[in-house]
């Protein structure tokens, strides 16, 4: 697997090159697979296991590693992008293997939580590490400073705290955590590496008891299990409330529990108590609910020991798991049922989270417990948020950075605030009595002394880069909030330069330097009419807009890149026998690919999240590829019933043969090599795959050995602008249409087939299934024409859409299509 990359330019003058691990657990295990991700060789040590002698076997002394590394191969979300990064992990252990961190730029200490064997094993790595190696703690219950208290200023000098968020892959939260000693290049050195190689969003914490996103955070799950005890609600309620309608994640309080472990959030909470006292906070008299300490004696943890606040306990006649959750009061569990609540029912309606917030704490709390519970919840966390500054961070925008990237809030507790209304909130909580921060009053007292009657933390300034100021209340002013370089969005840009055209779909946005973006931005990113035609439009040779510019990108600010085609749209179609638009529309988007493709202008696009079916087609005709690491990719039209009908056949066949014709340059469609690239390709269209990283992309024939990966989400538009400027740069010419393929023929299309027929007869596969797969393996091998005969690029397209329009007078495919669009699931019928 080639290395992970990115087109960022910026270098910084310290490289990492090799890191060390110190402590195989979960946490430690996981930093080490995904510094792996990015390419880098790690050292992963640990200790021996209790009781082993000196002279046992290395297996044996490297047990818990072996473990490790076992666990890391199967855990379910996958640690590794493919199984390949394992390879870049050297095991080994403490008493032996120490020697292997001496040629580590940077060792990350990941041990118990316990000073004193922090300490002991610091000791230790003295004698081996490189006097200028950087050495980090992940501690998230001791104070920095103080383990390393006491020792040599010259490893105080390159010792500050990485807390990382689990899972390592997937958390995007890094929370930097420095002492008064730490030098500041190292830092820098550090915080660079995990932006750009780790995608990491890059938080300072100071040394305060569980920093920032976990000091907030356990204050609001806290704060929703009290409330819950006090107003009587159940698990399942709470959970529902704490979820989806604040822009939290779905999981709510308690799923959430269950996943990271009841006895983590126990350690954390308690660990908090023990000290927040001495810090005077306001929460000190916090205490564990007797529940959860039952829970513990019990052992009912969560997921990892299959009962916590939730259990699995059979199955529904569909084969699916059936949830049971615990009654709180009497710890019997029962099936789980979903609460409604009148006010979330309305919240429904809402698309945006900022305008679903002041709806729901501003209820009537005597129509709706919804409101009844929000009001306490929310004020109280805004309240506490505020009175955290400065004790925990320099400002409102690491606390909000932290909590979206930590714990995947959509919004920062001070951005949920300013959503609420600020002097609306304040004055209600004022009439009933309750507290006010002094950080709110500064706030309130700037806008009244310049004329504000709707003050709010953050305020939008396109003259500064960010495109964004917040209110600082240790000085009373507003600063702009610092992006580093290479990060934006397409949102901040058209703050400052607008768009150039746009439709209900997408738009076209002027980047700059001679490059533009088209911005998709319909419900999930369905490419529907409105898409199809304003890309069509703008690439075509003959538009206006490809003589403004020299290059373009195509992505998007949203959480996925598509989902692809418009299956509304499509269905209707069918269920009025529309056949000619029906056509017409397969027409229309085998336009727009072939736009991207024959563009005089280079065309990058920039995929993430998931992107699946006509956004795949659009990926296979850009110029270049510029994904993020988090891709899950796939041509998945045989789910409901379809084949890709927009040219992803047409370009799985061409690099089928360009796969084979580079091992055989002689080879005419037929050979070995050809017919393995084409069943490889085969496999992946009729079996709907989709990858689960962007690296596994590349393996399923997405990607081009030059499409270079991102790794940090928020770089990923400047990292594909760059790239589209390179090609520009470097003299571009368009492809033209080829009209020489090698079509794979009848041959290739005669084993295929007799493939599908033995999983038919195996009952592997539905009577569908294998009509959908034989229209596959027809369009993939070019129909049924003599091996090595030449074809056009046209000629596939329209095989392609002969198989698609066959497929979508299925009454299978119609059941298929509409189930996906009623449950977001395939059907398999």
């Amino acid at each position: 697997m080639p290395p992970i990359t990115t087109v960022s330019t910026s270098i910084h003058k310290r490289q990492i090159n090799k890191v060390a691990v110190l402590g195989a657990g979960t946490m430690g295990s996981r930093i080490a697979a995904h510094i792996a991700n990015a390419g880098l060789p790690v050292v992963l040590l640990d200790i021996v296991p209790p009781g082993t002698s000196a002279d046992a076997p290395k297996q044996e002394r490297n047990k818990f590693l072996l473990s490790a590394m076992d666990g890391l191969k199967k855990s379910k979300p996958a640690a590794f992008y493919t199984p390949e990064s394992a390879r870049l992990i050297t095991i080994g252990n403490f008493d032996d293997d120490l020697a292997l961190i001496a040629d580590c730029d940077w060792i990350i200490e990941v041990v118990a939580e316990n000073l004193d064997i922090k300490r002991a094993l610091l000791e230790k790595v003295q004698q081996h590490r490189r006097p200028d190696s950087i050495i980090t703690s992940n501690t998230s219950g001791l104070p920095i400073h103080r383990i390393v208290e006491g020792m040599p200023m010259e490893l105080r000098r390159r010792w500050f705290g990485t807390h990382f968020f689990n899972p390592p892959r997937y958390m995007r939260l890094l929370e930097v955590i420095a002492t008064p000693d730490s030098d500041v290049a190292d830092m820098a050195a550090v915080e660079h590496f995990c932006d750009v190689r780790l995608g990491k969003a890059i938080v300072h914490a100071h040394d305060t008891p569980n920093f920032i996103a976990n000091r907030i955070g356990t204050f609001s799950m806290g704060n929703a299990i009290r409330l819950m005890q006090e107003q009587g609600l159940t698990i399942e309620e709470v959970d529902t409330l704490t979820g989806s309608p604040l822009g939290w994640p779905k999981t709510g309080t308690f799923r959430l529990g269950d996943m990271v472990g009841v006895d983590v959030l126990a350690h954390v909470a308690m660990n908090f108590a023990a000290q927040a006292a001495k810090i005077n906070d306001e929460r000190a008299e916090v205490t564990l609910a007797p529940f959860i300490g039952k829970m513990l004696e019990k052992k009912w943890l969560g997921d990892k020991t299959g009962q916590g606040f939730y259990k699995k306990e059979g199955k529904d006649a569909e084969g699916r798991d059936l949830r049971h959750v615990l009654d709180w009061q009497t710890l019997d569990y029962k099936q789980s049922m979903r609460p409604k609540f009148p006010a979330i029912e309305m919240a429904k309606n809402v698309e945006s989270t900022a305008v679903r917030i002041p709806q729901l704490l501003h209820a009537d709390a005597s129509k709706d417990k919804a409101a009844g519970f929000y009001w306490p919840l929310l004020t109280e966390l805004f309240t506490y948020s505020a009175n955290r500054l400065p004790e925990i961070a320099d400002n409102i925008v690491e606390i909000d950075q932290a909590m979206k990237t930590g714990f995947n809030w959509e919004l920062g507790p001070f951005e949920m605030f300013d959503a609420a209304g600020v002097r609306a909130t304040t004055e209600k909580v004022r009439a009933g009595g309750g507290s006010v921060s002094a950080n709110v009053e500064k706030l309130l007292a700037y806008a009244d002394a310049h004329g504000e009657a709707n003050p709010s933390w953050y305020k939008d300034d396109a003259s500064v880069p960010s495109g964004r100021l917040f209110f600082d209340p240790v000085t009373s002013t507003y600063k702009s909030v610092v992006t580093a370089e290479g990060v934006t969005s397409l949102a901040v840009i058209k703050k400052a330069k607008g768009v150039v055209k746009k439709n209900p779909g997408a738009s076209v946005v002027d980047l700059g330097d001679g490059v533009a973006a088209i911005e998709l931005h319909s419900k999930m990113n369905a490419l529907g009419d409105d898409i199809v035609r304003l890309i069509t439009q703008t690439l075509k040779p003959s538009s206006d807009t490809v003589g403004n510019f020299e290059a373009f990108v195509i992505t998007g600010d949203s959480a996925n890149f598509s989902v692809g085609a418009n299956l509304m749209q499509l269905l209707l179609g069918i269920q009025e026998e529309e056949w000619d638009e029906v056509e017409m529309a397969v027409r229309a988007f085998q336009n727009m690919t072939q736009a991207i493709k024959f563009c005089p202008r280079p065309v990058v696009v920039a995929p993430y999240g998931m992107c699946l079916g006509g956004g795949v087609e659009i990926s296979l005709h850009a110029a270049a590829r510029q994904p993020h690491a988090e891709l899950y990719m796939g041509l998945v039209e045989a789910g409901v019933g379809l084949i890709p009908g927009g040219g992803g056949c047409k370009e799985m066949t061409i690099r089928s043969v360009e796969a084979g014709s580079s091992i055989r340059p002689d080879a005419r469609g037929e050979g070995v090599e050809i017919f393995e690239a084409l069943k490889k390709n085969f496999e992946t269209i009729a079996m709907a795959k989709v990858s689960t990283s962007a690296a596994e992309a590349r393996s399923m024939g997405f990607f081009r050995a030059s499409d270079t990966v991102t790794m940090n989400r928020e770089r990923l538009l400047i990292d594909a602008k760059l790239k589209a400027r390179a090609i520009a740069d470097a003299g571009y010419s368009a492809p033209v249409p080829r009209m020489d393929i090698a079509a794979p023929g009848e041959n290739a299309l005669a084993t295929l087939k007799l493939a599908v027929w033995t999983m038919r007869e195996g009952q592997y596969i539905s009577e569908h299934d294998a009509k959908i797969a034989n229209w596959v393996a027809y369009a993939l091998c070019g129909g049924k024409v003599t091996p090595g005969t030449a074809v056009t690029e046209q000629y596939l397209l329209d095989l392609e859409r002969e198989a698609f329009l066959s497929l979508c007078g299925e009454k299978k495919t119609q059941e298929r299509i509409a189930f996906t669009l009623k449950t977001g699931k395939p059907l398999r019928n």
